[in-house]
């Protein structure tokens, strides 16, 4: 796996160069759980990250995400080692990832890390933002809540102030049900209720007798312009 370092945003098409990623390039970005999802809710996933890495291969998509082996970002990156063919990169917190007993391992599958300043949790955030705008450079580009904690809400915040459409997928649990409970106006978190008074949330229904859906919606919106 490749790994990069950044300082500044200046830095960031270079770095990400080195990572053997040129722009324009259309953009998945996938945010959602990740530490707090056990063996149960990773399974029950699965089949949903599987649709994203369908989208992401047909649209000829580079995918962006923590880059951490935990959560949904372990989920992309084994189902790229099963042969799906995209770009995958992630983008942590230099600071807490490595294999000291204290920090937290690298998903192996990625094809690339970006590493970026910071002390904690949540100062990835903005970078993820800034790589996707970066890599994107002008194409479509799209973020994905699957699942979700504290995190995502700031997550899905920076790319709505980006430009960038966000699509909860209802169903997968906690936040992204939250900003699908705001979309049908019920009741929900008020950072819900902002999100979707952007106009840029999406929200695409997770069911078992639609298999499928998640992965031709998502698709078409990597394939238009926004």
């Amino acid at each position: 796996m490749r790994a990069a370092r950044v300082e500044r945003p200046g830095d960031l098409s270079e770095a990400l160069a080195k990572l053997g990623l040129a722009d324009p390039t259309p953009t998945l970005v996938v945010v959602g759980g990740a530490g707090g999802l056990g063996p149960a809710e990773l399974e029950r996933l699965e089949p949903v990250v599987g649709e994203l890495a369908a989208a992401a291969e047909r649209a000829g998509a580079a995918v962006v995400d923590g880059g951490t082996d935990v959560g949904v970002m372990r989920l992309v990156g084994r189902t790229r080692a099963r042969g799906r063919a995209f770009p995958l990169v992630g983008v942590a917190v230099d600071a807490l990832v490595g294999e000291a007993d204290d920090l937290v391992d690298v998903e192996p599958n990625h094809g690339g890390i970006l590493l970026v300043p910071g002390a904690e949790w949540g100062d990835e955030v903005p970078w993820l933002a800034r790589v996707a705008d970066v890599l994107a450079a002008g194409a479509p580009s799209l973020t994905v809540l699957v699942d979700g904690g504290e995190i995502s809400y700031a997550d899905a915040a920076a790319s709505v102030e980006s430009g960038r459409r966000v699509v909860a997928l209802a169903g997968t649990g906690r936040i992204a049900d939250e900003v699908a409970a705001a979309a049908r106006g019920a009741p929900s978190d008020e950072r819900a209720h902002r999100l979707v008074e952007s106009g840029l949330v999406y929200v695409v229904e997770v069911r078992e007798d639609a298999r499928g859906r998640v992965a031709a919606e998502v698709e078409r919106m990597l394939l238009e312009r926004s």
